[in-house]
């Protein structure tokens, strides 16, 4: 551009500011803060919609580690109460075993007995041994009882029961007529357990054996023991009573 035409222009620039004056001006520079103002508005506008819509993220983002956490209590939960469960039963499954287990050791554990008079501990296989033979006896069946008897004192020498068993023994062999076995375990009886509560009894049963057997002599020297050893006992009386028809 040639330095004429520069002139010319700028002496235009000139006479268009000296036409629209200092009122247009400064309309001009009220519109530019306004423009500022609302630019400015915007984005403050922008930046708390930015803000808001960061924290709608993260409350979504927490909202969802809530429901995260909950699905898990939830299965954590449940896999409690299965345990638990699975606990219980286990519980009651060893609690019917150790029952059973019991049981059975009741079945062999000894417990206590009372025989004529006298307390002792006692096998339930025993008791059941001396009560079968005991109950075959009072039945009348004295063959069975003696072999019942036999087994009893042969399977439990040891026991609180023999020396009962040996005395019902040797009424059952009375019984039968087999005076010398009965006399055998009579007397075996009274060295087993001289103070035994049917001791007494037992003397003056082999007296009996004796007297069947037609042994007098010996009869009367048991009836004479029974006096003698056991002198306040019924079976005393009734071996003086005896012993007198004898003489």
């Amino acid at each position: 551009m040639s330095t004429s035409l520069r002139f010319q222009f700028h002496a235009l620039a000139c006479l268009t500011a000296l036409a629209v004056g200092p009122g247009a001006h400064a309309a001009l520079f009220e519109d530019d803060e306004a423009r500022r103002a609302i630019l400015d508005l915007r984005q403050r506008v922008e930046r708390q919609n930015e803000v808001i819509q960061q924290t709608q993220r993260s409350l979504l983002e927490q909202q969802n580690q809530f429901e995260a956490v909950r699905a898990e209590i939830a299965r954590l939960r449940g896999e409690k109460e299965q345990l638990s469960q699975e606990l219980r039963m286990q519980q009651d499954a060893s609690k019917a075993a150790n029952l059973a287990v019991q049981e059975r050791l009741r079945k062999f554990e000894p417990i206590q007995v009372k025989a004529d008079g006298v307390e002792f501990l006692a096998e339930p296989a025993e008791i059941k041994a001396y009560d079968m033979a005991l109950a075959v006896f009072r039945q009348g069946d004295f063959v069975n009882a003696s072999l019942f008897f036999g087994d009893f004192v042969r399977h439990y020498p040891s026991s609180g029961y023999t020396a009962s068993a040996l005395f019902w023994l040797g009424n059952a062999q009375y019984a039968n007529r087999d005076y010398k076995e009965s006399i055998r375990n009579f007397s075996a009886l009274l060295a087993k357990s001289p103070d035994h509560p049917r001791a007494a009894e037992t003397m003056l049963s082999i007296a009996n054996c004796q007297l069947e057997l037609k042994d007098l002599k010996a009869a009367r020297k048991s009836l004479e023991d029974v006096m003698k050893i056991y002198p306040q006992s019924e079976a005393a009386s009734a071996a003086r009573e005896r012993l007198a028809k004898l003489k």
